[in-house]
């Protein structure tokens, strides 16, 4: 008889899934390999999802909005710029959408192209579908290549802004062009953007062809949640809801996400605090350490280490790496890319939790 891998379609059972950061189960760790947010979500997260539990739960045995309408029309005020309902999809997780675009999108019919280095679950969603990836590299000064992406013969275009792993953003003039020269539709992943000087919800009423997509892991700290969104063209928005499911985002979800949202003043708070402690630690490890270290604006900075001799490189980035887990420091290493081998991402902590990541430095430094 076929065991289950023979029977499954051969494309799945050649692929490989993704490979998320580290989580720790057991207390004492310091925890910045995911990006996530150091401080906790709004108050009002938390009660919103207590009142959904009133009665002894009596709500969970309904099915959620299936839409999430009230969050859609939510975020399109938000966000402004003429946006309306049937311009948002909101998803269980920005990955939930990423999937979905790629569901209508990608295939094997046409190629979908994106940036090396970039979100590392790009490939995998094509994969997932049978499709074929067309990667477009950047070099060290990670200049958009819009001639590379312009030239590909790609349906869809998967691009980070800020980028991951390296937290450089583009321009909106950049985005531009690349839309006047791209036909396909152009899936501008802005995850980061809370933490960036830009982002491009303005060109969406001008380019039928943008998708948005934000993430409520980063600046609104509810990774554990699974909410993200995007913003696009109702022609967009309709094609998606075509394939996504039912019920995808459950109703505490929905219910905490609402509240995050509507709380303002609290998240402007809290991203200007990690934008203060990025810009400050930015300047340490470039102008004290004299590391290179990409100009970030996301919630993370991407570094390159330099021991006590003066060297660089991967076993210097895997020497540092080892020796933040003797102090039980999670970061991120990049070991399978030749442009992000010899660099280690830091996610942005509190001060308690960068002191400890600028001790480490210096202990390793003087151990070498």
């Amino acid at each position: 008889m076929p065991s289950p891998l023979e029977l499954a379609l051969p494309h799945v059972a050649a692929m490989h899934a993704y490979t998320p950061g580290l989580q720790p189960t057991e207390p004492g760790w310091i925890k910045l390999n995911t990006n996530e947010c150091p401080y906790p979500p709004s108050p009002r997260a938390a009660a919103a999802i207590q009142a959904e539990l009133a009665d002894g739960g009596e709500k969970l045995r309904l099915y959620p909005n299936p839409k999430a309408t009230p969050l859609r029309q939510l975020i399109a005020r938000l966000h402004g710029h003429g946006l309306t309902e049937q311009n948002v999809l909101v998803g269980n997780g920005s990955d939930d959408v990423l999937n979905l675009l790629v569901r209508v999108f990608g295939g094997p019919i046409a190629p979908t192209s994106f940036t090396l280095p970039s979100y590392s679950l790009y490939p995998v969603l094509v994969a997932i579908q049978d499709g074929r990836c067309a990667a477009v590299p950047f070099d060290r000064t990670m200049k958009l290549p819009v001639d590379a992406l312009a030239a590909t013969p790609a349906r869809a275009c998967f691009l980070t802004s800020p980028n991951a792993p390296t937290g450089v953003a583009f321009a909106n003039t950049e985005i531009a062009a690349l839309l006047a020269r791209f036909p396909g539709i152009l899936v501008l992943d802005e995850t980061y953007a809370p933490f960036a000087r830009e982002n491009a919800i303005a060109l969406l009423a001008a380019h039928p062809r943008l998708v948005i997509t934000r993430s409520l892991s980063k600046a609104q700290g509810l990774a554990g949640l699974r909410v993200g969104y995007c913003l696009a063209s109702p022609e967009v928005i309709d094609l998606l809801d075509r394939v996504r499911d039912s019920y995808n985002v459950n109703r505490l979800s929905q219910a905490g996400a609402y509240a995050a949202l509507s709380d303002g003043d609290y998240y402007a708070g809290i991203i200007g605090k990690i934008i203060r402690t990025r810009d400050y630690w930015q300047g340490e490890l470039t102008g004290t350490l004299g590391w290179f270290t990409y100009e970030s604006q996301t919630n993370f900075l991407f570094t390159e280490p330099k021991n006590a001799r003066g060297e660089t490189g991967p076993a210097v980035a895997k020497s540092l790496y080892e020796f933040f887990l003797t102090r039980r420091i999670l970061v991120r290493a990049f070991p399978s890319h030749p442009l992000t081998a010899s660099f280690l991402r830091i996610s942005i902590g509190t001060d308690d939790d960068m002191l400890a990541v600028h001790t480490a430095i210096q202990d390793w430094l003087r151990a070498a």
